[in-house]
């Protein structure tokens, strides 16, 4: 960075400080109604994370899973939900898994108008990178925008569109987002109507995170799991991830960061890189984060004839809490939760989810434990989900059973 775009930085950074310390918000009056919060609030604003998703895969530039990429002279807009509020947003774009520079010639973000592509009249802003409108991201890398003044609701939808004006190597996506959202023809980032985008997309396409701006929230909470924490099972957009039920809970206290990633494995490249490989980057680099909750394991007993042992596995928990306490996070662990009916849950599997959850329980290796399995198990069967918990393939959590997990964790011990 040259001096010129380090001014230009620091003096976006102090008119946004300055905008928040005179009471001055560039907002709108139509969002949804929130209880206040009554977190003390600190003495400086800082930026805490909001919302994030991980970078999981690529993406033709042509299509991805869900749907089209977006590239090639389209526009996506792409729908996230707050855990926090603030006076000011900045957005992550990733090119992690691309091969070739990302152009980015129009972004914007806006609060989402009721369930489709529709902003919140007034609320939509553009986004700029050092200034300019335009931005290009080299393969691999990753940029972080400009901040965005615009007062930022808890618990509500954003719109981040992003257009990309030629088509440029593989797209970096976190599929399985169980939220729909849209994509258009041409630059459509500052239709604030939303009547461009015709085709629907269940994949978030270019953004990683975003953060806020705040003086009212206390800090962020990281999940890092699996399928069962990136909510796979859930009903798609309505936000019943277990994290999305922790952050009702906290009341827009605490931001809380959902890091999961289907088909994710805490030792061996499954859906994306191990949990172990990715930890610094998803969970540690978050904004405002000092608590993770480490959700993983059950992939790795179920990769039956060649899944480790619970040794492996629990040595692998192991690292993630040294590694977490090494910066002085606090970590929180859970229990792998039931298998039993599904066809990978076999005897050895089973026996060995049991070994592993003994040694979570135990506390040798985590500040404190969620047990999912004792909140999830049916009483009559404790080596399956309770059938009001069963999504149906008895591996993942039903709606229902996502609101148990929610409020299985203990606010005291975050």
């Amino acid at each position: 960075m040259n001096k010129r775009q380090g001014y230009v930085n620091l003096a976006a950074l102090m008119a946004t400080v300055a905008l928040i310390c005179g009471g001055i918000y560039l907002g709108v009056g139509s969002f949804k109604k929130k209880p206040e919060l009554r977190t003390p609030p600190a003495a400086v604003p800082e930026w805490i994370g909001t919302w994030s998703a991980s970078p999981v895969a690529a993406a033709a530039a042509t299509s991805a899973v869900g749907g089209p990429s977006g590239r090639d002279g389209r526009s996506v807009r792409n729908v996230v939900h707050t855990s926090i509020g603030g006076t000011a947003a900045r957005v992550t774009f990733s090119n992690l898994y691309g091969t070739e520079p990302l152009r980015i010639t129009g972004a914007s973000l806006a609060v989402r108008a009721g369930s489709g592509p529709a902003a919140v009249e007034g609320s939509l802003r553009r986004i700029t990178f050092d200034g300019a409108h335009e931005v290009t991201v080299e393969p691999g890398g990753r940029i972080v925008s400009d901040p965005v003044v615009l007062r930022i609701p808890y618990d509500d939808d954003l719109l981040i569109s992003v257009h990309t004006p030629a088509p440029g190597g593989p797209v970096t996506t976190h599929p399985h987002a169980v939220q729909t959202s849209y994509l258009a023809d041409g630059d459509a980032t500052r239709d604030e109507t939303g009547d461009a985008y015709e085709e629907r997309t269940s994949s978030w396409h270019h953004v990683t995170a975003v953060d806020v701006l705040t003086s009212q929230a206390r800090g962020a909470i990281v999940a890092v799991g699996d399928s069962i924490t990136d909510g796979v099972s859930s009903t798609p957009g309505a936000n019943k991830r277990w994290p999305d039920v922790l952050a009702d809970r906290l009341g827009g206290r605490y931001g809380v960061l959902n890091q999961g990633i289907s088909g994710n494995r805490l030792l061996e490249y499954g859906r994306g890189p191990s949990t172990l490989e990715r930890f610094d980057r998803d969970v540690l680099a978050r904004s405002g984060a000092r608590t993770v909750i480490v959700a993983i394991g059950i992939n790795d007993v179920l990769r039956a004839p060649h899944a480790p042992t619970a040794d492996h596995v629990t040595a692998g928990l192991t690292e993630l809490a040294d590694r977490a306490h090494a910066r002085g996070w606090r970590v929180i662990g859970s229990t792998l939760a039931p298998c039993g009916g599904h066809p990978r849950c076999t005897a050895s599997a089973e026996a060995e989810r049991l070994k592993i959850n003994t040694s979570i329980r135990s506390g040798d290796i985590f500040d404190a434990v969620v047990d999912f399995d004792a909140a999830l198990r049916d009483p009559y069967a404790p080596g399956r989900l309770r059938p009001v918990y069963d999504s149906g393939d008895h591996l993942h959590p039903s709606d229902a059973g996502f609101v148990r997990m929610g409020t299985a964790v203990d606010l005291a011990a975050l």
